[in-house]
């Protein structure tokens, strides 16, 4: 599903390069559920950026389906993400004047959903998530746990092949985080291609596979179990 062969990024600083990736290469099956581990500054997020293709490595190559992603242009990758990957974020980055509803319907009006069809969606995630009661409601008025599952059902409503998951519990109590794991590993079950970066132990090993990183290099993957 996913190849990446000496992916690297850098930034400039004068005359110098600041590394940030140095010859990743990783190869993710479809229907793994990769857990990204490693200190902070280890170049986590933006590895999941570039598989998330939103960013783009400065040389390498990233195959998704085998599709040579590095030699598309920004708009074919926009819509390559669109339309085959959903994002969850550590900050939930849910859009404060929508609702709920509004909220969770918002790539489907990006893909051009029709109105009855976005309403049956919508009514389905809602339902799935436990969220009826919710729908009218800003992200303001719920709880952190409430709004990561906005974010989760947000995610995944257009149906996406991969999901990608940066921190997901990083702002959560303890058992609003093991809620939301719990969300990622039914997903996972029902067969989605889960990445996350993780800073636990413990949501680590919801996974099936375990990639350390460490400046920027692999250290090592582990199958988990």
């Amino acid at each position: 599903m996913i190849s990446l062969t000496n992916i690297e990024r850098y930034y400039r600083q004068g005359l110098q390069k600041a590394w940030v990736l140095k010859d990743v290469s990783l190869n993710i099956e479809e229907g793994e559920f990769v857990s990204i581990m490693g200190p902070s500054g280890a170049g986590k997020s933006t590895l999941l950026n570039i598989v998330g293709m939103l960013d783009s490595p400065n040389s390498g190559e990233y195959h998704f389906f085998d599709e040579p992603v590095h030699k598309f242009s920004e708009k074919k990758r926009t819509e390559l993400h669109r339309n085959y990957i959903g994002f969850v974020f550590q900050a939930y980055h849910l859009i404060d004047d929508l609702t709920v509803y509004e909220n969770i319907e918002t790539p489907l009006l990006y893909k051009r959903v029709g109105r009855s069809e976005r309403k049956a969606l919508v009514a389905n995630m809602l339902d799935r998530f436990n969220m009826v009661a919710k729908k009218d409601l800003f992200p303001h008025q719920l709880s952190g746990g409430q709004q990561q599952v906005v974010g989760v059902a947000r995610a995944i409503i257009g149906k996406p092949k991969l999901l990608l998951a940066d921190e997901p519990t990083g702002n959560l109590h303890t058992s609003q985080g093991d809620e939301i794991m719990e969300l990622l590993s039914d997903l996972h079950k029902e067969g989605m291609t889960i990445i996350q970066v993780t800073h636990s132990e413990r949501n680590s090993e919801y996974g099936t596979r375990i990639v350390e990183l460490v400046d920027g290099f692999i250290r090592k993957s582990i199958e988990v179990g």
